[in-house]
């Protein structure tokens, strides 16, 4: 069903879900690929591409090169350049269905953003309504109930329900609103509730929404390092393996034992070329980003993707991390000759006004207790509100008397030091997993208020996994060292950093970037802006600020901080599948040069070669059918392995020995087996084939019908 949202009076914008690509679009887009200016962007299948040319118009124009061709023989060029078409079709087909996963989700954003508007404040006060494309960066829009936000900013005033869910598919509203770091909000998303004043943060084509359709598209998707690498090292190995066939030549010239033409050269060059994992490449980083959007995760280039597969270090916070995120009040200790219903009120005065979810936890706690507590009047009263700085929170009653909870070391500064009995009691919560809040009257610390750090369920098992993966995991908290300690031991984390301040994020980065370390991290405050920059994975919450959001290579629509671990995984598994299906590309072109070479030397009676014989395990008497059916099975392996490149190799957290040990016995010696077994069964069938009258007349008429003409 359509959604349907008011943009301003009497207009209308329904968005749509826009069904999957069709095959038909994906057929048109493979063929559209034989462009020669995206063919070279890929060099193994762009030989592949200059090879075929070759062959096919030496096929029909034979003439044109009267001393390659002398060994012309039209039905096998015929099938050489049929089979050179297949291949690199097959690897155009990948790729296009790797775009095509990300198509119809382009689309639907772009539903999103078609036909929006917005009520521009200008410098008078004054309201106009402009198209969405007319916005600049800097100005400043009013939305209200019921309309879209028509582009990324930040709100400056107000306060707002907004729904994300055609963003993030996440059905729950969020609040938004001026001042503290929840400010930010998408365009696209729509307010349910409230009016706010928004300061447009980018323009059109520059939002988080076209980087989503261009990421899920793969619009100008770069080659990544480690792909380059790879690039280069096949590179290496295709002009490796042309000495390799030049060398073939001049053995068989040299020995005068067999003539090659030029047709069956080429195809075992290619037959050898890495051509599985050179047509399988780009459809393996698409789905590697694509995956990555799935998670509802915006990734600003495939490099962070990749990157998040080579971390190191991995720098996680505890609260909303490693934690639940909300701390519950779980205890009150009053001090010595204190009563604990003075502990109580004290404690539900300081936080009244508190609307974090510690201070209400604290009101709940109290009002369990059943302890009667003053009323206060307007103007009775001043609430002192927790500043990073000041560390505590309370109020000052009109009458003087103050109340406040806090850190131990903030009410020590405020004056209100810990009595050796509460020092214990403090020391003992810590040592727990606790939080000890100090409750203070009047500058005296007259006791203290527990809080409890929930530890998300399943997270140690992932930081055993990420530490199987050789990760090094750091947990950084603003919490004493006793709390920190504790909720390490239970999470399991290598190392932790307490009392941390959002600079010691940055100072852990560049201690591991110093020693050769890759890093990751999440936040999403402007002041984590700068270590964002700095870890290779930054992972931005999409409710932080615009700095936070530009600052980092990825933005969570989700808001989920562990949402870093998941990313780790999908980078794990791009780098496994590539090098998985690497190790299969090799040792499939191992078992076809000594499936195809054996069999031409053996085929032409090579008696001054008699070891030659031994090496025909496949037993291929007919080199034409040999060649036929390895160039044929180099063809037909790519679309077989379209599902594993686009699904990704199965990942389990392993050691780097134990993921190389099971590469090369499950894609090492499957790909050896397999180009044996695959080669033989279409020898087979090719030769039945050839016994067959409809196929023996085909290519009678087909060497009649080629060359134009003759030699």
């Amino acid at each position: 069903m359509a959604t349907e949202f008011v943009v301003e009076p009497g207009a209308k914008v329904s968005v749509r879900r826009v069904p999957h690509t069709s095959l038909r679009r994906v057929l048109a887009d493979s063929f559209r690929n034989f462009d020669p200016r995206r063919e070279v962007k890929h060099p193994i299948m762009f030989t592949v591409y200059v090879l075929f040319l070759f062959v096919a118009v030496l096929t029909v124009y034979p003439r044109a090169f009267p001393d390659i061709a002398r060994l012309y023989h039209a039905g096998y060029y015929l099938d050489v350049a049929i089979i050179l078409f297949l291949t690199l079709w097959f690897a155009n087909v990948s790729e296009a269905i790797a775009e095509a996963q990300g198509r119809a989700q382009a689309d639907s954003l772009r539903e999103i953003r078609s036909g929006l508007r917005a009520r521009q404040v200008l410098p008078d006060g004054s309201r106009r309504w402009v198209s969405a494309d007319a916005l600049r960066v800097g100005d400043s829009i009013e939305i209200e109930a019921g309309e879209p936000i028509p582009i990324d900013g930040d709100v400056i005033h107000g306060a707002a329900l907004i729904d994300e869910s055609m963003m993030t598919g996440e059905s729950a509203a969020v609040t938004r609103e001026s001042g503290g770091d929840k400010t930010s909000v998408l365009g696209g998303s729509r307010v349910l509730q409230g009016t706010i004043t928004v300061r447009v943060s980018a323009v059109l084509g520059e939002s988080f929404l076209d980087r989503l359709i261009r990421l899920v598209e793969g619009q100008g998707r770069e080659p990544t390092p480690n792909e380059l690498a790879l690039g280069v090292f096949l590179a290496a190995l295709t002009i490796s393996l042309f000495i390799v066939v030049l060398t073939f030549i001049y053995v068989a010239n040299f020995t005068n034992i067999v003539t090659v033409d030029v047709a069956t050269i080429i195809a075992l060059f290619v037959c050898l070329m890495p051509t599985t994992i050179g047509g399988l490449l780009p459809a393996i980083g698409i789905s590697g980003v694509n995956r990555v959007a799935r998670a509802n995760v915006i990734a600003k280039s495939g490099k962070a993707v990749e990157a998040a597969g080579d971390l190191d270090t991995l720098i996680l916070d505890k609260t909303g991390t490693i934690t639940v995120g909300n701390r519950l009040a779980v205890q009150f200790v009053a001090a010595p000759n204190v009563p604990v219903e003075k502990v109580i009120e004290a404690a539900m005065l300081a936080s009244s006004l508190d609307e974090t979810a510690e201070g209400r936890s604290i009101v709940r706690l109290a009002a369990r207790r059943n302890v009667p507590t003053r009323k206060l009047e307007l103007g009775t009263f001043k609430v002192m509100p927790f500043t990073p700085e000041r560390q505590m929170s309370g109020i000052v009653l009109q009458d003087g008397a103050e109340f406040y909870k806090g850190s131990i070391q903030a009410m020590t500064q405020y004056g209100a030091p810990l009595d050796p009995a509460l020092q214990k009691a403090a020391a003992t919560a810590s040592g727990q997993g606790m939080t000890p809040l100090v409750i203070a009257s009047s500058k005296r610390a007259i006791g203290l208020v527990f809080l409890k750090d929930v530890v998300k369920p399943g997270i140690k098992d992932r930081i055993r996994e990420l530490r199987t993966m050789g990760i090094h995991t750091v947990m950084c908290t603003g919490d004493n060292r006793l709390t920190a300690a504790a909720i390490a031991r239970e999470s399991g984390v290598d190392e932790f950093m307490a009392e941390a301040k959002p600079e010691t994020k940055l100072v852990v980065i560049e201690r591991e970037k110093s020693q050769g370390r890759m890093v990751a991290m999440s936040g999403d405050g402007t002041n984590d802006a700068p270590a964002l920059a700095r870890a290779d994975v930054g992972l931005s919450m999409n409710s932080g600020t615009s700095a936070a959001k530009e600052a980092g290579n990825m933005v969570d629509l989700d808001n989920d901080p562990t949402k870093l671990i998941e990313i780790v995984s999908i980078g794990k598994q791009l780098l496994i599948t590539r090098g998985a299906l690497t190790t299969f590309s090799i040792t499939n072109d191992v078992a076809k040069y000594f499936a195809i070479i054996p069999a031409i030397f053996v085929a032409a009676g090579a008696a001054a070669l008699p070891g030659v014989a031994l090496l025909n395990v496949l037993g291929l008497s007919n080199p034409q059918l040999a060649i036929l059916a390895a160039l044929l099975f180099n063809a037909l392996v790519i679309p077989l392995l379209v599902p594993l490149a686009l699904a990704g190799v199965p990942f389990r957290p392993r050691s780097a020995i134990d993921l190389l040990r099971r590469n090369l016995v499950y894609y090492g010696l499957g790909g050896l087996v397999s180009a044996f077994i695959g080669i033989k069964l279409l020898y087979i069938l090719l030769a039945w084939m050839a016994g067959l009258p409809f196929f023996a007349a085909l290519s009678t008429h087909v060497n009649h019908f080629l060359p134009l003409g003759g030699l």
